[in-house]
């Protein structure tokens, strides 16, 4: 199979977790109880080994090939539509890297749940806000892009309108979404009380 068919393919059990792991986030709106209770049920699904294992792979590939698309392409790319799905793929793979790789070191080697406080944590020790902000805003908007992007070339046939809304709509959603969960996982929607032992993971102690 060719690498671009493989990379599409590996794609589809990413987004599908992504969307779930979206979804999780979002049940923080109805407080962290809901969020923590949305995401013991969802667990017993992707953490299953038979699930989880295929996914990390995925995830190590998706990271390496997208990668490889981005820097072979570079002096060839033409086109919005290029340019836009080759950032995305650019931000999520920073993302991927960073965050899987902090779950899984916070999970195995510092021992804690990874759950909302473990995401929230760096929003309340100052001054990790100006990081995470940006850092889980960008991921969130690049995943709803690059999805869209996806669509847009899925639709060659289309009318033009067509392909442009393809591209827009998951953007804007991405946007309200990505805003949503940062001003969650804040505290600036609901008072967050984030445990002393996740905050203990930053070097530089609030207060």
């Amino acid at each position: 199979m060719k690498l671009r068919t493989l990379h599409g393919t590996s794609a589809i059990l990413i987004a599908a977790f992504a969307c779930l792991h979206v979804a999780n986030h979002l049940a923080a709106l109805a407080g962290v109880s809901s969020h923590i209770a949305f995401m013991e049920v969802a667990r017993k699904s992707y953490r299953q080994p038979i699930v989880e294992f295929p996914l990390l792979l995925c995830v190590a590939f998706q990271v390496a090939s997208g990668l490889w698309f981005v820097i072979r392409g570079w002096k060839q790319r033409q086109g919005g539509v290029a340019w836009l799905q080759a950032i995305s793929g650019a931000l999520l793979a920073f993302f991927l890297l960073v965050h899987v790789g902090a779950v899984l070191y916070g999970r195995t080697v510092l021992n804690l749940d990874t759950n909302f406080y473990f995401a929230a944590a760096g929003f309340h020790v100052p001054p990790n806000k100006f990081f995470f902000g940006p850092y889980y805003f960008l991921a969130v908007l690049a995943l709803f892009t690059h999805l869209g992007c996806a669509a847009y070339w899925h639709l060659q046939a289309s009318p033009p309108r067509t392909r442009v809304v393809a591209i827009a709509l998951p953007m804007l959603v991405g946007g309200a979404v990505s805003l949503l969960i940062v001003l969650s996982l804040a505290g600036k929607l609901r008072p967050v009380e984030v445990p002393a032992k996740y905050k203990a993971t930053y070097a530089r102690q609030e207060g």
